[in-house]
């Protein structure tokens, strides 16, 4: 029986893909498995029984990465899962920063007597401007860049592109009528809208800065969809105050930001959409059974994809060591049973190794595996 401990309120249609070989359980300490939204993880204690955290969204930055690769617990996330939500919600906020939409709105509401006559007196002072025709820049052309590259190009907008890890995958998936540059400072003095879809780390941190916005185009919008980290409030505080930006639109509310002038605050509605979270909820759980059931890992954030899929055979380990020289050797030559099949893949300073065996393994090998330096975690998931 499989423990699995959740974190937030993570859908029922997710959860409902658990066979009956899994139990979900509040004790975390007892659990092989955790599903987490938003909580944050980064003070909470790992048992040696947590084999993965499969996280229900893209960011991971709630959860300590960097510990849980020194433990061999494989972290999990679902790109694209809420992709459609996010880029529904990026139109949006293009919209309101370009119609005063929300002013207009609140005018109106406010009004008494004859509405009508009102509106048509008052309405010249909420005039806004059409993004048909004008040019937009993304910055991230990953899961969630792309479908906004795409939806940009549909509603008449210029789009460009920008992304220095962009991969063959995602390139394929865009807009023929998108351009992609090589060099961010050659598409910020373009645009009139720059939104920005690129992972919360130690080098995104605070990219969107005085520099970066000193080279936009005057009067424009910036949105921010990605996290709160990226972007330097203080720059964008500066911007508006000197008319470099028009707007600025965030996901993500502080009370810094509350207090700017020209802003629209949505409190973190992304993927906040029953649709977005069912296929977060289903991808996450997916992805954690295939690994505790098969060994296989796919999307995970710190260590590589390997499929090896169902095993047919008497036995399967699965080993997440340090990438080492000589430590497949060590493996091969530790073990007592024959090897029918193995993969063996490397991320950064970690390495997973996945093995089919046509034997039943004793104990003595896992024993064995486990004495190896730079071995951080032996898994027997089968052994008949």
């Amino acid at each position: 029986m499989y423990k699995i401990s959740t974190l937030n309120k993570i859908s029922s249609q997710g959860l409902n893909l658990l066979t009956d070989e899994y139990k979900l359980t509040d004790d975390i300490s007892s659990a092989c498995g955790i599903v987490v939204r938003s909580q944050d993880m980064h003070s909470m204690k790992f048992s040696d029984n947590l084999m993965c955290i499969s996280r229900a969204g893209v960011g991971v930055n709630n959860i300590p990465v960097d510990d849980c690769s020194e433990k061999g617990i494989v972290v999990f996330n679902t790109p694209g899962a809420n992709a459609n939500a996010v880029k529904e919600l990026v139109i949006a906020g293009m919209l309101l920063a370009s119609r005063n939409i929300i002013a207009g709105s609140y005018w109106a509401n406010s009004l008494e007597g004859d509405i009508t006559q009102q509106v048509e007196k008052g309405k010249s002072r909420f005039k806004g401007r059409e993004i048909k025709g004008k040019t937009v820049g993304v910055i991230g052309l990953g899961g969630i860049g792309v479908p906004v590259v795409n939806a940009c190009v549909q509603l008449g907008m210029n789009v460009i592109g920008y992304d220095a890890y962009l991969s063959v995958k995602n390139a394929l998936h865009l807009s023929k009528h998108a351009t992609v540059v090589d060099k961010l400072d050659d598409m910020l003095p373009l645009c009139d809208y720059l939104t920005v879809h690129v992972h919360a780390n130690e080098e995104t941190n605070g990219m969107i800065n005085k520099e970066v916005i000193g080279k936009m185009k005057d009067n424009s919008v910036l949105l921010n969809f990605a996290r709160n980290s990226i972007v330097d409030v203080s720059a964008v505080a500066a911007a508006l105050k000197s008319g470099k930006l028009c707007r600025y639109v965030t996901d993500f509310p502080t009370e810094e930001v509350s207090k700017l002038p020209n802003v629209i605050m949505t409190p973190h509605l992304g993927a906040s959409t029953d649709d977005a979270e069912d296929n977060c909820a289903e991808m996450a759980v997916e992805e954690m059974m295939d690994y505790i059931e098969n060994g296989n890992i796919c999307r995970s954030v710190n260590f590589p994809d390997v499929d090896m899929g169902k095993c047919r055979v008497a036995s399967r380990i699965a080993l997440i060591h340090r990438n080492m020289p000589s430590m497949i050797s060590k493996i091969s030559q530790t073990l007592t049973a024959n090897i029918s099949d193995m993969t063996n893949r490397s991320r950064g300073n970690f390495a997973y190794t996945l093995l089919d065996l046509d034997e039943k393994v004793p104990a003595s090998d896992i024993n064995a595996l486990n004495s190896i330096d730079g071995m951080i975690r032996v898994r027997l998931i089968k052994n008949s």
